[in-house]
């Protein structure tokens, strides 16, 4: 039993030494914040289940790997790094925009701001949705910036939280066969009990290009 006891005292004295080994690296504390602009303009984005990724690379470390930054409905991403040079850039075939992947040079230390700017293939402006009697009514006006593009579809989204996206949702409307202008669409939420239940209700409009696989969002209008 002392010999046992004693083995478990040498392990413990070794795990000990690792933690505080391990509790004496230095942990990143500076911060990247940015946004990502058409024109100078935030875009409405997909911010849940991994929508938008950006990624970022730092020369000089064995792990080559990205590390991922995800963006926020709003267009805004941010993370916490060490000091240092970094690479920053979109995710391939990721995002409403042209998949051009230009490289950003970032120098971060303390709290730095970057701007990552795209071209993407539509913008939506001028858009409102209201709820009247059981009718989401949207409306909005869709300019199309990349001369070949094709809308494949509009959507009318509605959710129980400030989450709203394409795959966040309680009730949805889609609409294919449009093209770029004013667009109106409208959805009847009578007979959706989810919807009926909810406390709150947020609304939004995306459109996705052919070929994209993500869309891009109007702001997100509160309903009840």
């Amino acid at each position: 039993m002392k010999k046992i006891g004693t083995i478990f005292s040498l392990l413990s004295l070794s795990l000990l030494a690792v933690s505080c080994g391990l509790d004496n690296y230095d942990e990143p504390e500076s911060f990247l914040e940015g946004k990502i602009t058409y024109e100078g303009k935030q875009l409405g984005l997909k911010g849940t289940n991994g929508g938008i990724q950006l990624q970022l690379y730092q020369d000089g470390y064995a792990n080559h790997d990205p590390i991922t930054v995800y963006a926020t409905q709003d267009g805004t991403f941010s993370a916490v790094l060490f000091d240092g040079p970094y690479k920053l850039v979109t995710k391939d075939k990721n995002g409403p925009w042209v998949n051009k992947r230009d490289t950003i040079y970032v120098e971060v230390k303390g709290k730095t701001q970057c701007e990552v700017k795209v071209t993407p293939y539509f913008t939506i402006s001028d858009e409102n949705i209201t709820l009247d009697n059981n009718i989401v009514s949207g409306t909005c006006n869709i300019q199309q910036i990349v001369q070949d593009a094709k809308i494949s579809q509009a959507m009318l989204l509605v959710s129980k939280t400030t989450f709203v996206d394409e795959n966040t949702n309680i009730a949805r409307q889609n609409l294919s066969n449009i093209n770029p202008g004013v667009t109106n669409i409208s959805l009847d939420i009578t007979s959706n009990q989810n919807v009926q239940s909810a406390k709150a209700l947020f609304a939004r409009i995306g459109i996705k290009a052919n070929g994209a696989d993500q869309a891009v969002y109007s702001e997100i209008f509160r309903l009840k």
